[in-house]
């Protein structure tokens, strides 16, 4: 059944944003760390942090456990998600608001105003996920469509990229427009696996056909299969999506995380059912034993590259594993990286 949902927008600025109106706000631009050793001058946030910031809560790593993410842009267009995921981390990132994680349109008028001004900043090209703290394709019975006013947007300019990451399959407005400067990226996991603790969200074989479109209709599409959890017979379960995945389309790029719990997430979900699967410890929160993730990454990379593709990454995931697969972690390629 087809979920249908309109998201509460926020129908007006508050009075600093009223007046952010008047002027233009701030790029505001510092040196960072990056994965290699070297520190980049990068985009640090537009105005108040509020719509676009750095993703930058994940250090560079320095010890075996800790995880491998580098920064990127968000832009924190909305908040929330329809869909019930059992270790949805954003059970924990909004506990203190009133609606949860119920999803939720921030003002267009800010959110226009900050991608202008990063629009005429014009620093390096760099990719925008507008999928990190909500499903990028909430707000689709919106006049015009979400997706395709934050698309619209982008179709402006040539140095950023929009990337809408989702489990949805409701992608019939994409399909009317342009495919310039928008990258798509799914989120699917075995099917035994969605059916337990992805509530609400559509199979995962109803999301390949979604991407499939997209696909044909000229979009990058990129593919997460994360969190990977190692269910009884799971072999079987991730070659059949891996299977699956190419029937279709060959994806741009392709992202592998494991399961992975922050305390917060565990003690706000609802269902914990698939804690019993966590054992290790890492500064991005408890995962599944090194041995079995290892296991777990080694097959499906095998598959990867027997049908030879080879633009794979992985999501927060430890030092010791990149080392553990033989991958440089410095010259890593994952989902919200444009290159």
């Amino acid at each position: 059944m087809m979920i249908s949902f309109r998201p509460p927008i926020q129908e007006k600025l508050n009075l600093r944003d009223a007046l952010m109106l008047n002027e233009m706000p701030k790029v505001v631009v510092g040196n960072v760390p990056s994965l290699t050793g070297e520190v980049e001058k990068r985009v640090i946030r537009v105005g108040d942090g509020s719509i676009i910031r750095l993703f930058d809560r994940t250090p560079v790593p320095e010890k075996e456990t800790d995880v491998v993410c580098p920064h990127f842009l968000e832009l924190k267009w909305a908040n929330g998600c329809p869909f019930s995921c059992a270790w949805c981390y954003l059970q924990g990132t909004f506990r203190f608001l009133e609606r949860g994680k119920k999803p939720f349109i921030k003002d267009w008028k800010k959110i226009e105003l900050h991608l202008a001004a990063l629009f005429q900043h014009n620093s390096r090209k760099e990719l925008l996920n507008a999928g990190e703290i909500s499903d990028s394709l909430i707000g689709e019975d919106q006049n015009p469509p979400a997706s395709v006013r934050l698309a619209r947007m982008f179709q402006e300019q040539d140095c950023y990229k929009l990337l809408l990451v989702t489990k949805s399959d409701r992608v019939d407005n994409l399909l009317k427009i342009e495919s310039e400067n928008v990258i798509v990226s799914f989120s699917i996991n075995a099917f035994p696996v969605a059916e337990r603790w992805e509530k609400g969200a559509p199979h995962p074989l109803r999301r390949l056909d979604a991407a499939r479109r997209l696909h044909e209709h000229g979009y990058p599409v990129r593919v997460r299969i994360d969190p990977m959890v190692p269910v009884e017979e799971w072999k079987g379960h991730y070659g059949e999506l891996v299977g699956e995945i190419f029937r279709r389309f060959e994806p741009e790029r392709i992202t592998l995380g494991s399961l992975r719990g922050l305390s917060t997430t565990i003690r706000h979900a609802r269902d914990t059912s698939w804690v019993e699967y966590l054992d290790e410890r890492s500064n991005w929160g408890l995962k599944p034993r090194f041995g079995v993730r290892l296991e777990m990454y080694r097959f499906i990379i095998d598959l990867l590259e027997e049908m030879g593709f080879k633009d794979y990454g992985l999501c927060k995931e430890t030092v010791g594993m990149w080392r553990g697969l033989e991958l440089d972690y410095r010259k890593i390629r994952c989902n919200c990286l444009l290159y």
